[in-house]
C-alpha cells in the first residue's frame, strides 16, 4: 500500500506523543478526522465509510472540518497516522479497522481530550468508544439465494482475516444456504488482507476452477465480481457497498455498510457536550445494514424468500444463530430454538457443522 507524506516526520510526531501533551487548541468548527485501511476508491468498505464522512460534511456545513488518511497498514503506521490527526488538533477520529484497535488505545492514553471511535473493535476507555454493524444479518440473506441458485452446489467464500466479524458471515451464510438446499458445500480461501485485488481475483479464480458457481467475499475490491464476470455463469454478491455496476449478474444483491447515520449521531454528539463512550451493534432493524436491490437475475420466488428473510429478521422475529446448531465436528452448541448470545458472536473462533474448511490457526 502506498504510504502517505504524513509517515515521513514520524520521529517528530513520536516525540511530540510520547510528552503527553494535549492536542492544539480547538477554535472555530470542530475537527474531525477519519482513518481508512483501504483507498477511498475500492468501492467496497472504506468507500462507504468516506460516505458517511461526506454526510457528515452535509449535515453540519461550517460547524465541522474533516481530514481522511487512507491506505494506512494495520500497525505501527496507525498509530503515527492517529497521532498526527491528534496534534493537528482533530476532536472526534474514526478508525475505521479491525487492526487498528491497540493503536488508538495507545494513542488516546496520550490525548485525553480527544474523543476517538472505533469500528468492529471491543476495547474501551472513557474517551474511546466502539462502533459495528452486524453484517452475518446481510450473510444469512446471500447465504440462502446461495443455495437457492447454485446449479454446482458448490458456493465460495473469500475470507479477510479470521476474526470473530468475518467468521460469524461464512457461518451464517452457510446455514442459510444448508437450509434451502442440503446438499450445498462450501469452500473457503483466505485473503489475509482487506482490500489487495490480484489475491482476490486469484481467491475467486481457484474457487471457479474448483466448480463454485456462487461466490460471496468479505473483502473490498470488486475483482471477484469480474473474475465472475469473465466465469459467465457465476453469481457474486457486493460486499461493504452496492458494487451495483456488476448488477444484474454477476452481482444479484448486496450487503451495504451505511455508516452515515451513525456518524451524524455521533459527531452532533460531540458537537452538543453528550458524546460518551459506548458499544455499538447495528443491524437491519437500525439501518446500519442494509440490503442492496436483488436484481431480475434471482427467481421471483427466491426474491420473494429472501425479503421475507429479511424482514423477519428486522422486526426481531428471527435470529440468524437460532438452534438447534452444532459446531464443526458435531460439539453440541445451540438447542432448538435456543439464539445464540452477543457474547458468543463478538468473540466466535469455530465453524458451525457442516464446514468442512479447517479454521485457520
Amino acid at each position: 500500500m502506498k504510504r502517505r507524506a504524513f509517515l515521513t516526520s514520524t520521529a517528530a510526531l513520536a516525540g511530540v506523543a510520547a510528552t503527553g501533551l494535549p492536542a492544539f487548541a480547538q477554535d472555530g468548527p470542530l475537527k474531525v478526522g477519519f482513518i481508512y485501511v483501504g483507498p477511498v476508491g475500492d468501492m467496497g468498505w472504506s468507500y462507504q465509510h468516506d460516505q458517511g464522512r461526506q454526510a457528515i460534511e452535509a449535515e453540519y456545513g461550517d460547524k465541522i472540518q474533516t481530514k481522511f488518511i487512507e491506505s494506512v497498514p494495520e500497525g505501527p503506521d496507525a498509530e503515527r497516522a492517529l497521532t498526527s490527526l491528534a496534534l493537528e488538533g482533530h476532536k472526534l477520529i474514526f478508525a475505521t479497522s479491525f487492526g487498528f484497535m491497540d493503536s488508538v488505545m495507545n494513542v488516546a492514553a496520550k490525548f485525553p481530550d480527544v474523543k476517538f471511535e472505533h469500528a468492529t473493535g471491543y476495547k474501551q476507555s472513557e474517551n474511546v468508544a466502539t462502533y459495528d454493524a452486524r453484517f452475518y444479518q446481510g450473510r444469512a440473506v446471500q447465504g440462502l439465494i446461495a443455495g437457492r441458485m447454485t446449479k454446482s452446489n458448490k458456493i465460495g467464500y473469500i475470507g479477510s482475516f479470521p476474526i470473530p466479524e468475518v467468521i460469524q458471515g461464512i457461518n451464517a451464510a452457510y446455514i442459510h444456504a444448508k437450509k434451502a438446499n442440503p446438499d450445498v458445500k462450501m469452500s473457503v480461501v483466505w485473503a489475509y488482507s482487506w482490500f489487495d485485488p490480484a489475491k482476490e481475483a486469484d481467491a475467486a479464480a481457484a474457487l471457479i476452477a474448483d466448480g463454485v458457481d456462487v461466490i460471496m467475499q468479505h473483502t473490498d475490491s470488486t475483482a471477484p465480481q469480474a473474475k465472475a464476470q469473465e466465469a459467465g455463469d457465476v453469481i457474486t454478491f457486493g460486499q461493504a457497498s452496492d458494487m451495483a455496476s456488476f448488477a444484474p449478474k454477476p452481482r444479484v444483491t448486496s450487503t451495504i455498510d451505511n455508516w452515515a447515520p451513525y456518524y451524524i449521531e455521533r459527531v452532533g454528539a460531540a458537537l452538543d457536550g453528550t458524546w460518551t463512550s459506548q458499544a455499538t451493534w447495528g443491524g437491519i432493524d437500525s439501518g446500519m445494514v442494509e440490503i442492496g436491490e436483488i436484481t431480475d437475475a434471482v427467481p421471483a420466488e427466491v426474491k420473494q424468500e429472501a425479503e421475507a428473510l429479511i424482514a423477519s429478521i428486522s422486526s426481531g422475529d428471527y435470529h440468524p444463530f437460532t438452534g438447534p446448531l452444532k459446531k464443526q465436528g458435531g460439539e453440541a452448541w445451540l438447542a432448538k430454538d435456543e439464539v445464540a448470545d452477543d457474547g458468543t458472536l463478538s468473540g466466535m473462533n469455530f465453524y458451525v457443522d457442516g464446514i468442512t474448511a479447517e479454521m485457520p490457526k
